[in-house]
């Protein structure tokens, strides 16, 4: 099944805005958490629960969603999930704003936003792998990348505004725009009611494991390195929204827009990485592994450099590195699992993107009450490490990613 030419652009818009979507639910908290601890009387990590239990629930819960949209449809999966990710938005926003108890009531909504999450930017890859294919597959899912990289641009600026209100505004806001995004979704996309014959729950998981057992090597070696820029991202921001109002007097708008900085950056490299890779397999691998290599010097070099303008500079060196790896990864991930279990090993990475932000801000604060250096020391290692894995672990063989008749894997990765 592909896309009309016609219909192609609204199709587009209408996926890209389901990665935006979810973005809002982390990025947008972080310009409001000192007021949030300040309102609350919270610590630094109980502050950095509201993003892991969103990350967490939705990490247990991806895979769920990831047979039942092999299973039925997409669509099916991700309009129900738009729903209740707005839906737990508000409660968690009248929970701040009219219950005493308020931290409890935030935890509970963003568990709801968590689990309404998980049915959407996974399940939306591998919508993305179904409509479109080869090389436009790969400029889609940079587009894709660059959606959800956008919604991290505009996330801390709106974060901001909102929080000159009143900090818990932000909650009120993931309905509205969770409407727009099921509106479009639902009038925009269109794919077969169901999908032809699909097999048993015995049957898909063999058939799961089948692909685990003899692909496993590089399919989770490219699940670590997606992971990886989420768990350094979401870490640096969480450290960045702190130092610029403890250490630099920075707050509101102009806050939110120099946590935008980075983010714009990594955007930008998305989008033209998405657009130049095509079905190059060869150089999907060579420059992930840049991308690896930038983010190391990035990190070690911030250890040197703590006045903000130059720590910027040299910070968005990794986002860069981020930039050139996120799309390379998703177009393996999606484009090497045949349909029917597609959703599966898409949402499967999309749990191990979602537990990289869950673990991002705790980790991160536990390392700043540590060392400034040791944090950046240890992320500089960590990921050199992983960009090592990427080198040795994922051999491609040709750059024309044919199928191998032998396999339940597209393109061959032995």
């Amino acid at each position: 099944m592909t896309v009309a030419t016609k219909n192609k652009g609204v199709t587009i818009t209408a996926i890209g805005s389901i990665p935006l979507i979810m973005t809002l639910g982390n990025s947008m908290l972080i310009p409001i958490f000192p007021a949030m601890k300040s309102a609350l009387n919270l610590s630094q990590m109980q502050v950095s629960l509201t993003i892991t239990v969103f990350s967490i629930a939705g990490a247990i819960f991806i895979p769920i969603v990831g047979y039942l949209s092999d299973r039925f449809s997409r669509k099916a999966v991700i309009l129900p999930s738009l729903i209740l990710y707005g839906l737990g938005g508000l409660l968690a926003g009248f929970g701040a704003a009219l219950f005493s108890h308020s931290y409890v009531w935030i935890l509970i909504g963003r568990t709801l936003q968590g689990l309404g999450a998980a049915g959407t930017a996974p399940v939306a890859m591998a919508l993305t792998g179904d409509l479109f294919k080869g090389g436009e597959q790969s400029r889609v899912l940079g587009i894709f990348e660059a959606s959800n990289g956008l919604g991290k641009v505009l996330s801390p600026i709106l974060g901001s505004l909102l929080g000159l209100m009143v900090w818990y505004m932000v909650f009120f806001a993931f309905p509205v725009v969770c409407l727009i995004a099921v509106l479009l979704v639902w009038l925009f996309v269109k794919e077969k009611s169901n999908f032809q014959s699909p097999p048993p729950l015995g049957k898909y998981i063999r058939g799961l494991l089948g692909v685990f057992k003899h692909e496993g090597r590089w399919l989770f070696t490219t699940y670590l390195a997606g992971g990886t820029c989420l768990f350094t991202l979401f870490g640096i921001l969480f450290f960045l929204s702190d130092v610029l109002e403890k250490s630099y007097d920075i707050d509101g708008v102009i806050k939110g827009l120099i946590l935008a900085i980075p983010l714009l950056i990594m955007v930008t490299t998305s989008y033209i990485t998405g657009t130049r890779i095509g079905k190059n397999l060869e150089k999907m691998k060579k420059i992930a592994v840049i991308g690896f290599v930038l983010m190391t010097i990035s990190y070690g070099s911030l250890v040197f450099f703590e006045k903000l303008v130059p720590f910027l500079a040299v910070l968005g060196i990794s986002s860069v590195g981020a930039g050139l790896v996120l799309p390379c990864v998703n177009s393996i991930i999606t484009g090497a699992v045949k349909k029917e279990r597609r959703g599966f090993v898409t949402s499967l990475y999309g749990s191990v993107r979602f537990l990289g932000v869950a673990a991002g801000p705790p980790v991160f604060s536990r390392l700043m009450e540590w060392s400034r250096t040791g944090m950046f020391t240890s992320l500089a290692v960590f990921t050199l490490l992983v960009g090592l894995l990427v080198l040795l672990l994922i051999r491609v063989k040709g750059k024309d990613g044919k199928e191998n008749k032998n396999t339940p894997i597209r393109y061959n990765y032995l």
